[in-house]
């Protein structure tokens, strides 16, 4: 049997970045899969996953800088491949690396990288994943151990191993991004990752040279103790997910655990910071 859905159809005003930030928070919230419209994004929730209050969280629909409606039903299985295949475009970072789906034409850089996003978080388009992208461009990953925490689709790991990293684990507590890792990862023929189920809860004894951390502004301060004590000495921790008007709050746990502030990248008020130990 098909599983059910319930469809959103947003309409948004200023259209950017107004479905990049509603995209953000409405994947944080459990939406797993988007499809941008001529007035702005449809999303997509398992009936089972859905609660009246399902909204309640998404502060941009509070946002007097713009002005967002829906509507919403319930609807059977799509073929994702198929809207995906309509909607998704490639997106190439710094002329370094493309990020691209099996039916785009490969790209002439140095870094080519396949993603069948389906429903997962992370096909590069979003200003977080997109500045994770340019860190990791950045950032000498020879021979060095990477962890990537909610890995989405495993694109931050993919890149990271692709940039000469010893061994990788890629960690999401969504089943359907655990899935679409594994299938990203092999799909790149990438052997050097492993990709698990699950949460901070799992990093008990391991420890990195430098740690991925693309999530959510209260998951991150509620984990930052828990990456500091994988941290390997001289390593260094990439953290994104949140605004700018974020970044005290940031900072100040990160300094409590004994972090420094090196770098920030900023799109569309979003950030990506890089702490060192």
């Amino acid at each position: 049997m098909a599983e059910i859905y319930i469809g959103y159809d947003f309409t948004v005003t200023p259209l950017q970045p107004g479905v990049e930030i509603l995209i953000a928070e409405l994947g944080y919230a459990g939406f797993e899969s988007f499809v941008e419209t001529e007035t702005g994004v449809t999303a997509y929730i398992q009936k089972a996953d859905w609660q009246e209050n399902i909204l309640e969280d998404i502060q941009i629909l509070g946002s007097k800088e713009f002005n967002i409606s829906y509507t919403f039903e319930d609807i059977e299985q799509t073929n994702w491949n198929e809207e995906w295949e309509k909607n998704f475009n490639p997106i190439v970072v710094d002329d370094i690396c493309a990020v691209r789906a099996p039916f785009h034409k490969s790209f002439e850089t140095q870094y080519d990288i396949i993603i069948e996003p389906k429903m997962s978080f992370g096909t590069g388009h979003h200003e977080t994943t997109h500045m994770m992208i340019q860190h990791i461009l950045k950032t000498d990953f020879e021979g060095k151990t990477v962890l990537d925490m909610g890995c989405g689709t495993g694109v931050l790991a993919i890149l990271a191993e692709l940039k000469g990293a010893k061994t990788l684990d890629a960690i999401d507590i969504d089943n359907w991004c655990y899935e679409n890792s594994l299938e990203n990862v092999e799909r790149n023929q990438c052997n050097k990752i492993t990709v698990y189920e699950g949460d901070a809860s799992l990093l008990a004894g391991k420890h990195y040279d430098i740690i991925i951390a693309n999530i959510n502004r209260n998951i991150l301060l509620n984990d930052i103790k828990t990456y500091v004590s994988c941290l390997n000495p001289n390593g260094a921790l990439f953290l994104s997910g949140f605004y700018n008007d974020d970044i005290p709050t940031i900072e100040a746990e990160c300094s409590k655990n004994m972090l420094k502030l090196s770098e920030k990248l900023e799109r569309n008020n979003w950030v990506a910071l890089k702490f060192l130990n």
